[in-house]
């Protein structure tokens, strides 16, 4: 079993940033993409970032698209998700997803039935 533990959430003001860690318990090599998903209280979790593992390719949810970066170490077994220009719609609980090794999303990189292991969160709050 994964393990997944985000850090680095926190509150900031409308315009300010910060860096979300994810640290797993193994290799991050062995699922094929890692996501970063969002839950604001009374509203459905969403997809923000994915990264894919073979190419290092990322991909974005239009809302953050410009102003949201996901990155990983693999030596660290760590992904990053690095927050800018943060408005008050990005405040929820941020958390790291990844799916079990060698499956695939089919398409559907923002399902979260997609993902097999999810971290406990980390609360990021923006005020105006």
């Amino acid at each position: 079993r994964v393990q997944l533990v985000e850090t680095g959430g926190g509150s900031v003001r409308s315009g300010g940033s910060l860096r979300l860690s994810c640290v797993a318990s193994r290799s991050t090599y062995s699922s094929k993409y890692m996501s970063w998903f969002r839950q604001a209280p009374g509203k459905e979790r969403e997809g923000v970032a994915i990264i894919y593992t073979s190419s290092y390719t990322t991909s974005y949810a239009a809302s953050v698209k410009g102003r949201f970066t996901m990155s990983r170490d693999n030596d660290k077994n760590t992904v990053y998700l690095e927050m800018n220009t943060l408005k008050p719609e990005d405040t929820a609980m941020y958390y790291c997803a990844a799916p079990a090794a060698g499956k695939w999303h089919d398409g559907r990189p923002w399902d979260p039935k997609k993902y097999n292991y999810w971290g406990q969160g980390t609360q990021v709050t923006v005020s105006s």
